[in-house]
């Protein structure tokens, strides 16, 4: 008897689009972003366009707004059922992905994008390095070098945070985080009070019990998410794109006298090169394969990039 393979695309637990064929689920959803607006959300070395926003981000958009609508009427009917009035509380959209893959620039899109909607909803981001341990705990611990891997988050800080938003607390708070001092600001927060969405942002938002301590909570951030998105490229393209952006910043950013970095300003190209490659492999790349890249299937929806940091394929996990 001859076994017939599946249809991997039937049998899949995703829907896969090409970039074409998810632009054509935009349908009438307006553009809101002018060339301006943009220039403000792109990170650097984010080569992000406006047809991208139109081809990528506004079918996406679309489908959130009707996933926050179909939440919306569950509230009413929960709210029928019980017979008295129950706080809403914010639809929370998790957003992962490996450094230099361009979730920030991403995440700050959708807000921009929801927020501008005729429903004009209170929409916040919240990045996950706030709760990154201060250094002089990360020296105590001699994790230091490991900055940006499970263990260098206070994930009881942070699950409460995200628990306290779905519990309808009427604010909630964010430690701050500086990327020029590379450290938790001193007696610095975000306030955070009852959006109606929260897009949370970071590199191990969706990790799950792997490399947890035994002394950590076993409910997990991604448990309060609504929704969840991964933005993936290969490891080949996530290196040179951290190059590429190391370079940049040595030329801008490092030269703050402030800068945690500022002993890399100074370096020539090929040392920058050879610094940003030793980074690379020995944290980003590390954590990549190690803690990133594995909870990539957990998402709702894969943004998936090409070469040209422009998104090739969409994956939409099915319900």
């Amino acid at each position: 008897m001859t076994v017939i393979p599946p249809d991997t695309q039937r049998f899949s637990p995703y829907i896969t689009f090409t970039r074409e064929e998810w632009s054509h689920l935009r349908n009438s959803t307006p553009m809101t972003l002018s060339e301006d607006d943009l220039n403000e959300l792109r990170g650097l070395n984010d080569k992000i366009s406006l047809d991208e926003v139109e081809e990528i981000y506004l079918p996406l958009v679309r489908l959130l707004h009707l996933y926050v609508k179909a939440m919306q009427s569950l509230y009413q009917v929960t709210d029928t059922f019980l017979g008295n009035h129950v706080a809403k509380v914010p639809y929370i959209i998790g957003m992962a992905g490996s450094v230099a893959a361009g979730k920030s620039t991403t995440a700050r899109i959708v807000q921009a994008l929801l927020s501008h909607s005729p429903e004009h909803p209170r929409v916040d981001l919240v990045t996950t390095d706030g709760f990154l341990y201060p250094n002089h705990v990360l020296q105590e611990r001699g994790i230091m070098h490991r900055k940006g891997f499970p263990e260098s988050y206070d994930v009881r800080a942070l699950v409460r945070f995200v628990a306290d938003l779905k519990s309808g607390y009427p604010e909630v708070v964010v430690p701050v985080y500086s990327h020029l001092t590379y450290d938790i600001v001193p007696d610095q927060v975000q306030i955070i009070t009852q959006p109606d969405i929260l897009i949370l942002e970071g590199l191990n938002v969706l990790q799950s019990s792997t490399t947890l301590s035994k002394d950590a909570p076993r409910v997990f951030v991604s448990d309060f998410f609504d929704f969840s998105i991964y933005v993936d490229a290969a490891e080949h393209y996530l290196a040179q794109w951290y190059i590429q952006r190391f370079l940049r910043l040595r030329e801008t950013a490092f030269r703050d006298p402030h800068s945690y970095f500022r002993r890399y300003a100074d370096l020539s190209i090929p040392e920058a090169i050879d610094v940003a490659n030793r980074i690379w492999d020995e944290i980003n790349g590390a954590n990549l394969r190690e803690n990133i890249a594995p909870t990539r299937e957990r998402a709702r929806l894969i943004l998936t990039k090409g070469e040209s940091h422009f998104v090739q394929e969409v994956r939409l996990r099915k319900l």
